[in-house]
């Protein structure tokens, strides 16, 4: 079409040049010292018109890639290896209905860099979760633990109440079940520290899991998130509702800044982290990780209606990521 164009005297001829493909540049970044962090395709139709440019820009642009004139890829300088330099942690661990994982959590959590802080958030407990907390805090006085008292709803927003309140300069996640192992924490210390990753996110779908560790329907719409999520943010995501993410302090205070352009509307807290680590375009690691049956206690999630929630979610963030004006 273009071609045509030219010859009909209505576009401007081009230069000679070679055709890169996708793969060629993501080849010569590399060779010369730059990561690609994502890509995405733009413009399916050239010309302006009026009544088709929305339509074919905004709603079928990020599904006909292959049909784009126009590639963006974000990337930048390779990170030099760091030094070995070390960092304060901040374990946030949001409980509820988790009397039975209390102690085993405090005991199990390493000290890991130049010292660790362990952050219990309780959220309206039926049981006695806040009292075993205050238990376990006098009961292990050699480790810095902090209580609070969730003062809204959603382990989403008990996981920004403590954040705000936490010191460490890398900033932790565990579910209080204990399905993650707390012993695997210094890999995501070490991805942090080393500079491999800005955001590193959990995965439970490569080692095998014990069973009954995960529903059968449970893992497979966790790895059809995991496709959507994957296109959504430009960069491989394999699991986007594993409950350990861990990242940088600096890092989550821009996302936190930047949180009005999604809005406070994840009541997990793993939607809101992600979207905001693509909208800033941090580099984004799996991580894998052994996951465990759970010990003590129920869960707290509904499969059908947090699952329905989570559809709605995807699709608010998706005409932000991709089918935006």
């Amino acid at each position: 079409m273009l071609t045509i164009a030219q010859k009909l005297g209505l576009k401007s001829p081009n230069p000679p040049q070679n055709w890169l493909s996708l793969g060629d540049v993501r080849n010569l970044l590399h060779l010369t010292g730059w990561e690609v962090i994502k890509y995405d395709a733009r413009i399916l139709w050239p010309i302006r018109t009026p009544l088709l440019e929305r339509l074919l820009y905004r709603w079928l642009a990020p599904v006909l890639k292959q049909f784009c004139l126009t590639i963006f890829v974000v990337a930048r300088t390779r990170p030099e290896p760091k030094a070995e330099k070390h960092y304060s942690c901040s374990v946030v661990i949001p409980a509820r209905n988790e009397a039975g994982n209390i102690e085993d959590a405090v005991k199990r959590v390493p000290e890991m860099g130049l010292g660790t802080e362990i952050i219990f958030v309780e959220g309206g407990s039926k049981d006695n979760t806040w009292d075993e907390i205050q238990r376990v805090a006098k009961a292990y006085p050699n480790r810095d633990i902090k209580m609070m008292k969730q003062q809204s709803k959603g382990k989403g927003d008990a996981v920004r109440e403590a954040f705000a309140q936490a010191t460490g300069d890398i900033l932790f996640i565990l579910d209080a079940d204990l399905t993650m192992p707390p012993e695997e924490l210094p890999k995501f210390y070490e991805a942090a520290r080393r500079g491999t990753a800005e955001f590193v996110n959990g995965v439970r779908l490569v080692y095998p899991m014990e069973d009954e560790a995960m529903q059968f329907l449970n893992m497979i719409a966790i790895k059809c998130f995991g496709i959507l999520f994957s296109w959504l943010l430009g960069q491989s995501v394999k699991d986007t509702l594993c409950g350990t993410k861990v990242l940088f302090r600096s890092q989550y205070e821009l996302i936190a800044r930047n949180r009005a352009y999604f809005g406070d509307f994840d009541p997990f807290g793993d939607f809101d982290l992600l979207f905001g680590a693509a909208k800033l375009n941090l580099r984004i690691i799996d991580l894998p990780i052994r996951y465990r049956a759970r010990t003590h206690g129920e869960t707290n999630i509904s499969r059908w209606k947090h699952g329905w929630l989570l559809l709605r979610m995807t699709w608010f963030a998706a005409r932000r990521l991709k089918f935006f004006s």
